[in-house]
């Protein structure tokens, strides 16, 4: 009883008799058998002596050895028993635990579930709704979440994007994939659409044996609005609406790789450029060209083939991509039918205006691999139509490119010529026509191409003024007359009212630092400001007239002389030229050429003769290759003439020996300037 009290007290357990009954019983009857022997024992000795006790030693001895095995086998097999319980006890607890701590997850999944603010809905592996939160209910316009139970999902998709849901499912069930994210479009019980971040992924819940999907439905239609406009932003002109340049070279792009990919896809490139934009943006205001280019851009969006693309690529140029080209005279045909639409009139801030375009053509059979190197032929193309008088379309084909070729390269030789100084200076004689007095030269620039030989200035100088190289070439020929011109003045008395004439272009009178350069010139060569002529072509000047009046009027405070090239092939003001500070005029020569007694030509050349008298300026015919052209200038009173006939270009060399026949003229005492035998001389 003891030692069970202290195992009961040991292990902190109540004391059970039945417990203890079945544990110790069997020792109880062993302990009181051992009593009753020890007693019986007791009585025999003190009966029979000490003999007796000796020979039951052994037994007892037995006896003992049993009892003690028996309570050391009872004491493992309550120590099991007892570890036993204590397991089951702590696996029980343990049970218990995880039971409350699955109870408390679904808890706050539930809740989470319901309460999300993004739609969530359980569904089955075929796409059917098991449950749906109010957040998603409320996201497609319905009235409560269990309205969305057993419906298909695909019911609220537009039927455009549902294949896209199936195809993700299909791949769910083929085990391809755990999981997928894709945006669709959700039609709202209203009928509007909603843009949807929907994520998919396996759900299964505690005890549940049939696992099924959750899907997470996200509005994004305001972010897919915002890229939306981005993206017209971008992609799009803002004042016509129409695709801008990057746009429409992703789709020139697209267009070229299906058409090399297969060869019987062919398209043309068409080019626009407007003829009276400057003037219907410079004369009614900005708001009129913009005004204008919607206009336009509309009338080429109604009249173009479906599938073809407009563009606007920038200022008064537009493209159109001409698709499914089946012959190229599709094109040629679409242009002359947008030529005739633009022709209509169209009225911009009260008035009635009419307009036209140069068109450039090119097409994907031409072999093109990149879309700027097609841009650049079909400009090419269209500044040929402009160049052929505007109001036309021009294809652009082999010998266009060879051309453009040739240009590019004679740019980088006319580059290396002037970097090198190889250009060289021609010099024509300008003399008195009723004289025969040599009154001075004109520089013309003149290049010796390595290969081609000559090249004419009508070729090399708007190669220059495209390419910004003008104003280099200009300033050789500048200094290099000013210096050539001071080198001749010093050769004898006789020479130092001589004069020169260098032409300047449109770029060097819009330069700002016009003035400062012509001053530079003719200071490092010493000669007298007046001894210098600037010619402006009368086009150029009348131009640029208003932007040029400052440098115009700082040449003059410099004292140098002003001369208008080409006069009478322009459309100059008389209160311009009344106003401008302008010494000559050069009568043009195909006004020259033509003179007869009794032609137009004659009478437009007596009638520039006049207005430069009554103006108080010098007329120079230029271009006199006949006596008898001449002799009628003479009549007409033309004060000074250049020409073949007179005279062609001549290099420094022979301008020397020109010189020299003057001087010697002189030291032989004729009439210096009016010798008879000069101007043969001259001319041989």
């Amino acid at each position: 009883l003891l030692v069970s009290v202290v195992f009961t007290l040991k292990f902190n357990q109540r004391f059970q008799w039945h417990e203890f009954l079945g544990s110790f019983g069997t020792i109880g009857v062993a302990y009181g058998g051992s009593a009753l022997i020890a007693a019986l024992l007791f009585l025999t000795v003190q009966q029979s002596g000490i003999s007796v006790l000796l020979g039951a030693l052994p037994v007892v001895a037995m006896l003992l050895t049993t009892v003690h095995y028996f309570m050391r086998q009872q004491e493992a097999v309550d120590a099991a028993r007892r570890g036993r319980v204590e397991a089951a006890e702590r696996e029980a607890e343990q049970t218990a635990k995880h039971l409350e701590a699955l109870r408390e997850s679904e808890q706050r999944f539930h809740s989470a579930f319901t309460h999300a603010s993004i739609g969530m809905a359980l569904v089955s592996f075929e796409g059917r709704i098991l449950q749906g939160n109010t957040a998603l209910s409320s996201l497609l316009g319905e009235v409560e979440a269990s309205t969305l139970v057993n419906r298909p999902f695909a019911e609220f998709l537009l039927d455009d994007d549902e294949p896209l849901l199936r195809s993700e499912l299909q791949r769910i069930l083929a085990k391809e994939s755990e999981t997928f994210s894709i945006e669709v479009r959700c039609r709202h019980r209203s009928g509007s659409e909603i843009w949807v971040g929907l994520h998919c992924a396996f759900f299964s819940e505690p005890g549940s044996t049939a696992p099924c999907l959750i899907l997470q439905v996200q509005d994004i239609n305001a972010r897919r609005q915002a890229e939306s406009q981005l993206n017209q932003i971008a992609f799009h002109d803002s004042l016509t609406g129409l695709p801008n340049r990057r746009r429409f070279h992703t789709l020139l792009e697209q267009a070229l790789q299906s058409a090399n990919a297969d060869g019987s896809r062919h398209f043309g490139l068409m080019f626009f450029d407007f003829d009276r934009f400057k003037l219907i943006n410079d004369s009614m205001g900005h708001s009129a060209g913009d005004e204008f280019l919607v206009l336009v851009s509309r009338r080429l969006q109604q009249n173009v083939r479906p599938g073809d693309v407009v563009a606007r690529l920038g200022g008064d140029e537009f493209a159109v991509l001409v698709n499914r080209l089946e012959h190229e005279h599709v094109a040629t045909h679409l242009a002359d039918r947008l030529q005739a639409v633009l022709r209509e009139p169209m009225h911009i801030a009260g008035v009635s205006v009419t307009t036209s375009a140069s068109i450039g053509i090119t097409f994907s059979s031409m072999g093109y691999e990149r879309p700027e190197d097609m841009l650049r032929d079909a400009d090419i193309a269209m500044y040929r139509a402009k160049s052929a008088g505007k109001a036309r379309y021009a294809v652009f084909d082999q010998n266009l490119h060879a051309q453009l070729t040739s240009r590019v390269r004679m740019e980088g030789d006319l580059r290396q010529t002037l970097a090198e100084g190889a250009l060289h200076v021609a010099y024509q004689p300008v003399f008195n026509i009723h004289t025969n007095q040599l009154q001075g030269f004109e520089a013309l620039a003149r290049w010796t191409h390595p290969t081609l030989g000559e090249v004419s200035p009508g070729v090399f100088i708007p190669i220059a003024e495209e390419s910004g190289l003008i104003i280099d070439l200009t300033d050789i020929i500048l200094n290099r007359a000013c210096m050539q011109l001071a080198s001749w003045q010093e050769r004898h008395p006789l020479l130092r009212d001589l004069k020169i004439q260098v032409n300047l272009s449109g770029n060097d009178l819009a330069h700002p630092d016009l003035a400062q350069r012509v001053e530079r010139a003719v200071r490092d060569s010493g000669i007298q400001p007046a001894r210098l002529t600037l010619e402006l072509t009368e086009n150029i000047l009348m131009q640029r007239v208003d932007g040029a009046m400052h440098s115009l009027e700082a040449l003059r405070r410099l004292g140098v002389g002003l001369a208008i090239d080409d006069f009478g092939t322009g459309y100059s003001s008389l209160a311009y030229l009344s106003s401008l500070p302008i010494d000559s005029l050069k009568i043009d020569r195909s006004f020259v050429k033509g003179m007869r007694e009794g032609s137009k030509e004659n009478e437009i050349v007596r009638a520039i003769v006049s207005l430069g008298g009554t103006l108080g300026k010098v007329v120079v015919a230029e271009g006199i290759e006949t006596m008898s052209q001449f002799m009628l200038l003479r009549k007409l009173g033309c004060e000074q003439g250049q020409g073949y006939h007179l005279s062609r270009p001549m290099t420094t060399a022979d301008v020397d020996k020109l010189l020299d026949y003057i001087v010697m003229e002189n030291e032989l005492g004729a009439d210096r300037f009016a010798s008879s035998g000069m101007l043969p001389f001259v001319r041989h």
